[in-house]
Formats: C-alpha cells, sequence, structure tokens
C-alpha cells in the first residue's frame, strides 16, 4: 500500500510538471521575456542548432522546424503558385508608395497563406516561412550590374521611400499583437557588382561622404523610421573584412549607432567566403575560427553550413555562451513575434482566407501596378497612341515570352499576360502579323530555366501565338499591309540576374560587360526602318539600356520593365490608348558604354545623374505622358514647399512632381538631390497645388564640416519639376537658418 501511495504521488508530481506553463509559454508576455525565459532552457548544443538558416525542431521546448529563407521581391516567390507583381525596379518607376505598400501588404497575405499550408503538410520548409529576405535597398550604382532589378533604382531617397512601403506592407499593422511578416534590408553593405567578383571585391577607400551620402542613406532611415527585423550582411568586403565579419558595420554603425535591436543574417553561404580558396579566404581552410569571427562581429544567424563549428569554436574559447545568447535571443525573440510559437488559432494572421491566393483580386493589383511602371521615354510626332482599327506586325524577341515578364526571384502566377497577347486582346488576333524575328542576344540563350532559380520552366508562351498569322523573320514583304510594326526586345532575366551562368556577349555571370541594346535587335530594327512603317519599341529588362540609334529608328519607346503577370496588358492599355502613361525612370539611361565609369569604381563621381556631367539619353525622372503639364512658381512657406501644377492638355492624367536640392556652396556635392515627390492624378485643364515637406528633416545633406547627415544652416538651391534634367526645371533659393 505504501508503495503504491509513493507511485501515485510521482505520477501527480509528473502530470503536474508536465502541465505546468513556464514563462516562455505566456502568450501574455512580451516576445523580449519569453525569449529569455526559453534562452536560459537551452544547452549550448541546441542555442547553436537555431542559429542556422534551417533550424530543427527541439521536441522538449515545443520548438518546431522553421526554415528562416524566404522571398518575396515582387511578390510570395520560389514556392509555386503566386500572384507576381512588376519587377523591384519597375514598381520604383510608379514613384508610387502608397500602391507599393498595399502591393506587399497582398504579397505578405499570400506569404501567410503559404506559411499556414506548409504546417498543415510537411513543416515549413524553405520558401514558406515568415522571414521574407527583401526589400534589396542597395543603390544601382552602375547599370551593367544585374542584381539592380531587385532595386528601386539609383537615388537614396527614392530608395528609402520606397523600402519604408515595402518594409511596413509586409510587417503589417503594427497595433496588432503578432506581425504580419518580417522584413528584411539587404545587402549590407556597399553592394552593386560585379557579380562575378562578390566572393572577393573589397571596397577599400570609399569616401565617408559616398557612404554616408549613398551606400548607407537608405539603411539608416529605414532602421530609425521603422521597426523592420532584419538586415542581412553582404558578400563583399568593405576595408578588408567581409561584410559578414565587419564589426565597423555590425556593430558600431547598425547597433551602436543607429540602433538596430533586430536579427542580422548572413547572405547565403557568406560565412564559406572566410575560408574557401579563391574567395576572401581570411581564415584558410578554419570554419570554426570564421564563424566564431561572424558571430562575435555581429551576425546572428547563418544562412549557409558553416555555423555548425560553432560547437568547435566554443570550445576552443573563441567564442562566448554569452556571444551565443545575443544571437538566440534575437531569434528567439522574433519567432514569438510572429506567433510562429504559439498555437496556430491563437494566431489572426492564420486565419486569412486561402482562396486569396493569386486571387483575380491581387491580379487587378497586379495589373493596376504594372500600368503605373509603364515609362514612355519617346513619342516622336505623337505615334502613340495606335489605333485599334488597323492592322499591327508585332515582332521580338520578347513578345510571346512571358518568362520575361516575371523577373527573378518570382512566384508562378495562375496566367500570364504576353505583350503579343495584350496587342491580340485591343485589336483581333486577325488584325496581328508575329514573327520572333530575331534572338534577343548573339547566342541562343538557355530555354529551360533561369540558371538562378528552381522550377522556372518556360510555359510555352510561344505555343500561344498561334492565334496570330506567322511569317518568315527575314522576309520584309510581311510588314507591306501593316499600318505599323511593334517591336518587343530589350533583355531579360534569363541574361542579367544574379550570379548566373550567362557569357553572351555583352554579359558575363548575370551582369553586362556592355550597356548596348544586343547586336541582333540593333541590327534587325535597321532592317524594320528600311519599311518606311511606324516603328514602336516596347523595350523590357530591368536595368538601362544605351539605344541612341533605336531613337533614331523608332517613332516611339515604352520601358515596360519586367511587369508581371498583367504585363502585356499594361503595355497594350498604354499602345492603345487606354491607359495614360505616368512612369519615371528610377535610373538613368546613359547614351553609350563611353559614359560609364568603370565598373569596380565605387566613388560616386560620375556615377548617376547625381553626379553625371554628360548628358544622357533618357535622365533620371523621365517620362511622358498623353497629358501636357505646366509648372507655376512654387511658393515656401512653414517648412512646406506649394507647387502648382495645371494640366495643360485634354486628357486626364497623373503628373509626378519631383523636387530636387543643393546646398549653394558645396562644390564637392551632388549637382542635386532629390528630396521630395508626389505623384497626382489631375484632371484635363485644371491645376492641383502639390505640397512637398521641406523642413530641416527633409532637406539632410552631407556636411563636410561635420560628416554628418544634416540641414546646415546656409542657402540653398530647390528645383522643382517632372524630371531631373535641370533646364527644364525651375528654381528657387531658399535659407534655413
Amino acid at each position: 500500500m505504501k508503495r503504491l501511495f509513493i507511485f501515485l504521488m510521482s505520477l501527480s508530481a509528473a502530470l503536474a510538471a508536465s502541465a505546468q506553463t513556464y514563462p516562455y509559454q505566456d502568450a501574455s508576455l512580451t516576445p523580449q521575456e519569453r525569449a529569455k525565459d526559453l534562452l536560459g532552457r537551452l544547452s549550448v548544443e541546441q542555442k547553436v542548432m537555431l542559429m542556422d538558416y534551417d533550424s530543427p525542431e527541439i521536441p522538449e521546448f515545443g520548438i518546431r522546424k522553421y526554415n528562416w529563407w524566404n522571398e518575396a521581391l515582387h511578390g510570395s516567390a520560389r514556392n509555386g503558385l503566386a500572384t507576381v507583381f512588376p519587377q523591384a525596379v519597375g514598381m520604383a518607376a510608379s514613384w508610387n508608395d502608397e500602391l507599393l505598400e498595399e502591393v506587399f501588404d497582398v504579397a505578405s497575405t499570400e506569404q501567410r497563406i503559404k506559411f499556414s499550408i506548409a504546417r498543415d503538410e510537411e513543416g515549413v520548409r524553405r520558401y514558406h516561412g515568415l522571414t521574407v529576405w527583401t526589400p534589396n535597398i542597395n543603390i544601382f550604382r552602375d547599370p551593367r550590374w544585374g542584381r539592380g532589378q531587385e532595386t528601386y533604382g539609383e537615388d537614396p531617397y527614392l530608395t528609402t521611400v520606397m523600402g519604408r512601403a515595402v518594409v511596413n506592407g509586409l510587417q503589417g499593422d503594427p497595433d496588432q499583437k503578432y506581425d504580419k511578416l518580417h522584413a528584411c534590408l539587404k545587402h549590407f553593405a556597399i553592394h552593386s557588382g560585379p557579380e562575378y567578383e562578390r566572393h572577393v571585391f573589397n571596397v577599400e577607400e570609399v569616401s565617408w561622404r559616398d557612404l554616408n551620402e549613398t551606400y548607407l542613406y537608405a539603411f539608416e532611415r529605414l532602421v530609425k523610421t521603422t521597426d523592420v527585423k532584419e538586415v542581412m550582411c553582404a558578400y563583399n568586403a568593405y576595408e578588408g573584412k567581409p561584410c559578414c565579419g565587419s564589426d565597423k558595420l555590425l556593430i558600431k554603425i547598425l547597433r551602436e549607432q543607429w540602433g538596430f535591436d533586430g536579427l542580422v543574417v548572413t547572405d547565403c553561404w557568406a560565412v564559406n567566403d572566410f575560408f574557401r580558396e579563391g574567395h576572401h579566404n581570411i581564415f584558410p581552410n578554419d570554419p570554426a575560427t570564421s564563424t566564431a569571427f561572424s558571430v562575435r562581429s555581429g551576425a546572428d544567424l547563418e544562412c549557409g553550413d558553416s555555423f555548425f563549428t560553432l560547437m568547435d569554436a566554443y570550445k576552443d574559447g573563441m567564442v562566448s555562451e554569452a556571444d551565443l545568447d545575443r544571437a538566440v535571443l534575437r531569434i528567439l525573440k522574433a519567432r514569438f513575434e510572429l506567433g510562429e510559437m504559439d498555437p496556430e488559432e491563437s494566431v489572426s494572421w492564420n486565419s486569412i482566407p486561402r482562396e486569396l491566393l493569386a486571387s483575380d483580386q491581387h491580379h487587378e493589383l497586379a495589373l493596376k501596378m504594372a500600368r503605373e511602371t509603364m515609362t514612355l521615354l519617346q513619342n516622336r510626332n505623337n505615334a502613340l497612341p495606335l489605333k485599334k482599327d488597323a492592322k499591327y506586325a508585332v515582332v521580338g524577341p520578347n513578345a510571346a515570352d512571358s518568362l520575361v515578364l516575371w523577373g527573378n526571384y518570382n512566384g508562378i502566377p495562375r496566367k500570364t499576360i504576353t505583350v503579343l497577347e495584350g496587342i491580340q486582346a485591343k485589336v483581333g488576333a486577325e488584325n496581328v502579323v508575329y514573327t520572333k524575328g530575331c534572338e534577343i542576344a548573339a547566342k541562343a540563350v538557355d530555354e529551360g530555366r533561369y540558371s538562378e532559380t528552381e522550377g522556372n520552366y518556360h510555359d510555352e508562351a510561344l505555343s500561344r501565338a498561334s492565334g496570330a498569322e506567322t511569317a518568315s523573320a527575314t522576309d520584309l514583304s510581311m510588314y507591306e499591309d501593316v499600318d505599323a510594326i511593334i517591336f518587343v526586345g530589350g533583355l531579360s532575366p534569363k541574361l542579367e540576374g544574379e550570379e548566373m551562368r550567362v557569357n553572351f556577349k555583352g554579359f558575363k555571370g548575370g551582369d553586362r560587360t556592355s550597356i548596348e541594346l544586343p547586336e541582333t535587335q540593333r541590327a534587325y530594327i535597321q532592317e524594320l526602318k528600311k519599311t518606311g512603317k511606324p516603328i514602336i519599341f516596347v523595350h523590357l529588362s530591368g536595368s538601362a539600356v544605351a539605344m541612341a540609334p533605336e531613337a533614331e529608328a523608332c517613332d516611339a519607346i515604352l520601358q515596360g520593365w519586367y511587369a508581371g503577370q498583367a504585363g502585356g496588358e499594361a503595355v497594350a492599355d498604354v499602345l492603345f490608348g487606354d491607359y495614360n502613361p505616368a512612369g519615371r525612370l528610377p535610373v538613368t539611361f546613359y547614351a553609350s558604354d563611353a559614359d560609364l565609369p568603370d565598373f569596380g569604381d565605387y566613388d560616386m563621381p560620375g556615377h548617376t545623374y547625381r553626379y553625371f556631367k554628360g548628358k544622357p539619353l533618357f535622365p533620371f525622372g523621365h517620362g511622358l505622358s498623353f497629358s501636357k503639364f505646366k509648372y507655376r512658381r512654387a511658393k515656401y512657406r512653414d517648412d512646406v514647399l506649394r507647387i502648382p501644377v495645371k494640366n495643360v492638355s485634354k486628357i486626364d492624367g497623373d503628373e509626378v512632381v519631383q523636387v530636387y536640392i543643393k546646398k549653394a556652396d558645396d562644390v564637392d556635392g551632388p549637382i542635386m538631390s532629390l528630396r521630395g515627390f508626389k505623384r497626382v492624378p489631375v484632371k484635363a485643364g485644371k491645376k492641383a497645388v502639390v505640397e512637398i515637406p521641406m523642413s530641416a528633416e527633409n532637406i539632410d545633406l552631407f556636411n563636410p564640416e561635420t560628416g554628418k547627415m544634416e540641414a546646415a544652416p546656409g542657402k540653398y538651391i530647390v528645383y522643382y519639376g517632372g524630371t531631373s534634367d535641370i533646364t527644364k526645371l525651375r528654381k528657387l533659393k531658399i535659407t534655413i537658418r
């Protein structure tokens, strides 16, 4: 009897212990409090396990398997069906941060659905989690960089405004108990190619001015003005140290100066560069020393397979448990903030209706954004809009290709509308003659998939062109009965992108060796010119292309970017006047290769509209409309610039009002710097007064005397208008006291 009593008492105690709620399980506590409690219960081995991007389950504490690597560059990505919005640089051309925030709210909705589905099935694997590694807020310093398409252009201020919209759209309502997703600013820092040298490239002598005014500008402002949860360190080195091992960047600047308290994740396999021959190789064949160095320098989580050697580093005294605790505390806190550690039913985001995934509603938003990205570069003699009661030749390597519209880091849409299909829908397939005409580049490119993205197979878009008549690529007689020729060319995400195995003429490793339009297309357009027919050039790309000969040969040029699943419809809407374009370039379109400094030159003079002293083919901020706008004299009062703009045409349209500024006595600084903009609809014949805040906070420029970004007392020149072309801008002078 006594033994039975003791057994029952022991069983009761065990059951009571198992039912006990520990502080980390108490959802009423803050994520920080819960993380701190759970951290104290973990062994060193368990802590190291949690510092890997592919985090295993630890059943003892109810920790489930989780994969931190997820993408949402322009929609939920690399995980199958999703709404595919225009590529990031294209969305930057909308100059509409409010619409951009809507886009990323939808992207986060679809990613949450992916997460819920994964939890119901086999667990959260790569690309199905809640921590998305976007936005890319590097500066598109040089048009040759293949990953520039992932950015929001060449201007630090535009990048900041658009980046803020991305972060806020992804992370959701800050008043909710749990975050919707976690955004990640990348790649920190001073990272903009060349792709083929990123594992060895060292930025050594960038000036303090360029560092603050250009490369760190958006990072600092988004860290300080949003609650962004992650920062990803870059592959390249800075001042001799790989960025994922730079205590200057990750600790002194990011945490101590800016106050960042979130998570630092390494770029994928970047730590391997620390010890691999032919890479940075600062600790040859020594993974343990490399990982310890990275953690001590400020990295918390690794995308890669080296952090497992932290156990060896810990045993050898190269990294302390306190070092590990700092990282793991941030990791656990993030998982609690997302509700990932709590029951599914307790997190409201998990109840999002799954039918919203790739829904018609989301397609309409993709179409709206695609329309707003359309950037009309040239429209000689009002060649556009085209008439619908006419016959057209549609020709070019991108006309019937849906893959080109997806960009990189993309999902798979339910339906993609090619440019050819968009045009056919306007005028009828019977009124369209189609031929590919020429290859996109000098050699045939990989027709199967992107080299850097799994599963993105061509969807046989060419077979969908069967509704159109076909003709020989070299037979110009096909153009005799058409009213105009629409050539759809440019570049392709098969050619430009991240560290790609592409070495065709003019391309190298994902970058370009020349910014000229590929010779195959240039030669074909010159053949088309011989027909005497009007030529409309629809140019699809993720970067600026030099096309001076094409500007001479073509009557109109429409920059369509990689416009997403609805791109073909958006292009056709502009071509035939159903949408009045108002996109503006977020990058400079240079006239030729001769305009560019050395690709590896990170000094800003000579780069971007802020320092380029030549004449571009199409300047930053440029974009035409079917409407015409006239600016009146602006007034500056109470830290606000009020700009009257009138639509003097008979067509309703949007105008993108741009404000640039320069300190009058700053002889070494930029020609001017963007410090305000607003996209506004203006009815035909009507006037709008656009208000742009111009307080000291908005005017922050580099002060050579203090080495800080600030509005130093003195005289400033303010330029305003619908472009960065200084010859077309109005100006006024203001004084900051």
